[in-house]
């Protein structure tokens, strides 16, 4: 059974992951409670979460950020942090970003994923990545050199940013409001690992174009 005081809850939006969450979820650091936002799934993901003891909380508006925000609000914990449930990242590496975040050093860390193998990430992805990284130094002089879903912040004032977006611009919008409230962001690196399944959001030509034209209007905003 997980810690219900836990000094970290960890988000992670699930849409039929029944096959990564097994690994997922025996993996967490002590003192992280899994916070398991089911946006919909019919692979018994819920289920299997339950047994292994998460928080499962159901999200029937579908989208990215509708899931994160659904498990940010269901959290009780004095920092949360988020992670994709496919098996991408690996959660005994999260002390990595939640650490500064406990210590008191950063008000937000961003794991920045770093390929075990030259197919984990498809040079297109890596290419969009580069360049949303590249417009967010310039938008707001944080430099980062990833979007990776992998980060960590206090949940009293990450509620208080008001994010809006419920698709994949949710981890985008984070940065940008948070740098706008002069908080101190920074990234360090983590192991990227070959997904379980294809990706929910850049897993076909049309879910990237998506997600690129939702943290365009970010950026824009």
């Amino acid at each position: 059974m997980q810690p219900v005081d836990a000094e970290v809850d960890l988000i992670l939006p699930c849409l039929n992951e029944a096959a990564a969450l097994p690994w997922v979820l025996t993996r967490l650091p002590a003192g992280v409670r899994a916070v398991v936002v089911d946006n919909g799934s019919t692979d018994g993901s819920a289920e299997i979460a339950a047994r292994l003891g998460a928080l499962v909380v159901p999200c029937e508006v579908r989208g990215y950020g509708a899931a994160c925000h659904a498990g940010l609000e269901a959290s009780t914990a004095p920092v949360v942090a988020f992670l994709d449930a496919d098996a991408s990242l690996d959660p005994r590496q999260l002390v990595r970003v939640t650490a500064p975040v406990l210590s008191g050093q950063i008000d937000l860390m961003l794991g920045r994923r770093r390929p075990v193998s030259r197919n984990v990430w498809p040079w297109h992805l890596r290419l969009a990545n580069a360049e949303l990284s590249r417009r967010v130094r310039r938008r707001t002089g944080v430099q980062l050199r990833d979007l990776g879903p992998m980060r960590a912040a206090r949940r009293e004032p990450l509620l208080g940013l008001d994010l809006l977006d419920r698709r994949s611009g949710y981890p985008l919008e984070t940065v940008v409001k948070a740098a706008d409230a002069g908080w101190r962001i920074a990234e360090v690196d983590v192991d990227y690992l070959p997904r379980s399944g294809r990706s929910k959001v850049t897993g076909t030509p049309l879910g990237a174009a998506r997600a690129v034209l939702d943290m365009s209007k970010v950026l824009s905003a």
